[in-house]
């Protein structure tokens, strides 16, 4: 009797932390990682992963064929660089993804009505930036929806289709959730640590990740809290155009032309 008490508590206490069902699906954290390009060859996670992510509608790269490049920034905060790579983009009539969060909608609403009116589309990166493994299935979908509509309120953007998971870390239980909540989850294939704001090394070091890391398919994500991403820029989508690449939306990947 006493066995049976405690698993009916336990039962409880686990719903009461995720409730809807959650227990269904595995809530493991996993912390998003891969095998880096070399050669133009493209990045690698592996077939598990793979798998993960395709069972959910998520991706990280696109076809490997075709030597398109998508590129996507996070910004939890504004640090003064983000008007300086809009420049760019506009000038070199590329396109982006800016994941924000609710951080970023309060402090930096300018730059981010800028950005949906000059083209780019605004993703989802949750509005406290909490580890999404640890946080409840209410908690998560209110964490989107504030991103959402706030998103909306100062845009006009009223669909948002992706998500990013805050710190890269998820599981198949928030894949699960974010999916039904009509997002599809973006890693990426390219990156680099670039957000140490204390410890920029210069434009080169921006400029070199970005050109050794290139490969057909890739999603390349930047922090706009750098000042070496910043300054790389203009130089480094001139020079991935001159070796053939092409950017395009994500409205443009494979997967989302399937739907």
């Amino acid at each position: 009797m006493i066995h049976f008490i405690k698993v009916v508590m336990l039962a409880v206490m686990l719903t009461l932390v995720f409730p809807s069902g959650a227990t269904a699906v595995s809530n493991q954290s996993i912390g998003w990682g891969f095998q880096k390009s070399k050669n133009e060859v493209p990045a690698e996670a592996g077939a598990q992963y793979d798998k993960l992510l395709t069972d959910y509608g998520a991706f990280y790269k696109g076809n490997p064929d075709e030597k398109v490049l998508y590129l996507t920034f996070d910004n939890g905060y504004e640090n003064g660089h983000t008007k300086k790579i809009l420049d760019v983009l506009k000038r070199e009539k590329v396109p982006a993804t800016f994941f924000v969060t609710g951080h970023y909608l309060l402090s930096a609403e300018d730059l981010v009505k800028r950005m949906v009116k000059e083209g780019h589309i605004i993703g989802n990166h949750s509005w406290h930036h909490p580890d999404f493994t640890q946080t409840s299935d209410e908690k998560i979908r209110e964490e989107m929806k504030k991103v959402k509509e706030k998103t909306a309120e100062l845009t006009g953007q009223k669909e948002m289709k992706y998500i990013r998971p805050p710190r890269g870390v998820f599981s198949a239980r928030t894949l699960d959730i974010a999916r039904k909540e009509g997002y599809t989850h973006v890693f990426w294939s390219v990156a680099f640590v670039d957000w140490k704001t204390d410890q920029q090394k210069g434009w080169q070091y921006s400029y070199n990740n970005l050109m050794n890391q290139a490969h057909p398919g890739a999603i390349i994500l930047l922090h706009s809290v750098s000042q070496d991403n910043a300054d790389a820029m203009e130089k480094s989508i001139q020079d991935l155009k001159k070796r053939g690449y092409t950017f395009k939306s994500l409205d443009e990947h494979p997967m989302m032309k399937k739907q």
